[in-house]
């Protein structure tokens, strides 16, 4: 790597890329803090330096769709029993 310009490992990368992706952070912002480009940023993003989620995540949001899930059922089943009591009225 030549000489002046940071090692950024790729945690960092992640958590920089998070901050302005799900933040919604200015990408110079950003870049300051850390002292970096903007334009080694912009680079990161594009070549997908961010990791596919992982095993533990996925099966995370997988409990967490199927918890929603059940309470839309829930939610449903009670406004159709309460549709039906004020239809028998």
């Amino acid at each position: 790597m030549p000489k002046g310009h940071p090692s950024v490992s790729k945690e960092v990368k992640e958590q920089i890329i998070n901050r302005i992706k799900e933040d919604g952070l200015p990408v110079s912002q950003v870049a300051s803090e850390h002292g970096l480009k903007p334009r080694t940023i912009y680079q990161w993003i594009a070549k997908g330096v961010t990791a596919p989620p992982s095993i533990l995540e996925i099966s995370k949001l997988k409990r967490e769709n199927q918890a929603l899930k059940e309470l839309i059922g829930q939610i449903t089943l009670e406004m159709s029993l309460t549709k039906k009591k004020a239809d028998d009225r």
